[in-house]
């Protein structure tokens, strides 16, 4: 099984280079962020392709710079939208959706920039990753997998000089203890352990090009997800080219669950939006 997650940054802006890319890399699920589209002009621009691919698809935007959606060719059942206890700013945002496809509770979030430790924006951040943690601990975090821009680099090593950042929101310690309170593993970095490796860069002053990046889209897993990896990497041929996204996908190979584990999780009444 093949998980993939991809800021987009637009997804009517990048469909050209999208499309190609599930083709080629054949994700069974995909979650995306940065939808940028409301639910009328996904399902006219871009739900008819995923579908004509197989793909079953849930998508939760309200056509401003939020949306994320998921996109499973192995099932799609009990979807809702939103976290427990959602905080908004001032009203909840389009941030977050989950589904579960073959067994796996799959979310696809993207969690508050924050802006600067002292902007209203960053206390916003904090709610919304601890409402994201109440939400992994209503279910079974063990098959939990949340994917996506968490706009949180999770050590040093995930950003390409930590003094560049030293007075920015991604970085700071309440951000990175919200992180790991999650309790689900990190499947990238324990794949890859001391490896310089970076999802984001900026399109500003070849940031790319001289991997000056930072590493804040993750796919993170609960410990029977975490057992089954068998890759995981990030996709920087997916940067590369003409008009593409300030972010790369990364995508997470999984061995078959063993019959009777992973079972679907329902998340309680009070999750339901």
């Amino acid at each position: 099984m093949r998980l993939a997650t991809w800021n987009v940054n637009s997804v009517r802006s990048r469909l050209p280079r999208l499309l190609p890319w599930l083709d080629a890399r054949s994700p069974d699920v995909v979650c995306l962020q940065e939808t940028k589209l409301s639910a009328d002009a996904f399902d006219e621009l871009v739900r008819p392709a995923l579908t004509g691919r197989g793909y079953a698809v849930a998508h939760h935007g309200d056509g401003r710079w939020n949306g994320v959606a998921i996109a499973s060719r192995v099932g799609l059942d009990d979807v809702v939208t939103g976290l427990l206890d959602e905080p908004g700013y001032p009203d909840p945002e389009a941030r977050a959706v989950s589904a579960t496809c073959a067994g796996l509770r799959v979310s696809s979030v993207y969690v508050p920039n924050g802006r600067t430790p002292d902007d209203p924006h960053y206390r916003y951040k904090l709610g919304w990753l601890a409402a994201l943690r109440a939400t992994v601990a209503a279910g079974d975090p063990a098959v939990t997998v949340i994917c996506g821009d968490m706009n949180v680099a999770p050590s040093d090593d995930d950003v390409y000089d930590p003094a560049a950042y030293a007075t920015s929101t991604h970085v700071t310690p309440p951000e990175r203890d919200a992180l790991r309170a999650l309790g689900l593993h990190d499947v990238v970095r324990e794949r890859w352990p001391g490896e310089r490796i970076f999802t984001y860069w900026d399109y500003r002053a070849g940031m790319f090009h001289q991997d000056l990046g930072m590493r804040i889209d993750l796919v993170l897993a609960g410990a029977d997800v975490a057992s089954r990896t068998r890759a995981a990497w990030v996709d920087r041929q997916a940067r590369k080219g003409s008009a593409p996204s300030d972010h790369a996908p990364v995508i997470v190979d999984l061995d078959e669950a063993p019959d009777g584990d992973c079972g679907p999780v329902v998340p309680p009444p009070s999750a339901r939006r």
